[in-house]
């Protein structure tokens, strides 16, 4: 299931993405969001991005999360 944009920043959802267009928009927008992960595409393989990921949400809050990118 692919959750809208819109939804997601409205709901402060983490959003996981490789999209240099989309972190762009957001730091230039200054839109309030509920966290945002970014990976550089073919950087990590599919299991460092799993582990990386699940470190996060062991050691983060929601709210530590608001309004922040994670670089990973």
């Amino acid at each position: 299931m692919r959750i809208n944009i819109k939804y997601a920043l409205k709901e402060k959802l983490v959003i996981f993405t490789h999209d240099d267009d989309f972190l762009s928009l957001v730091r230039k927008s200054k839109l309030e969001h509920g966290g945002i992960i970014y990976v550089h595409q073919q950087r990590l393989s599919i299991g460092q991005y799993i582990r990386r990921i699940k470190f996060l949400v062991e050691t983060r809050s929601s709210n530590e999360m608001m309004n922040r990118i994670e670089f990973l």
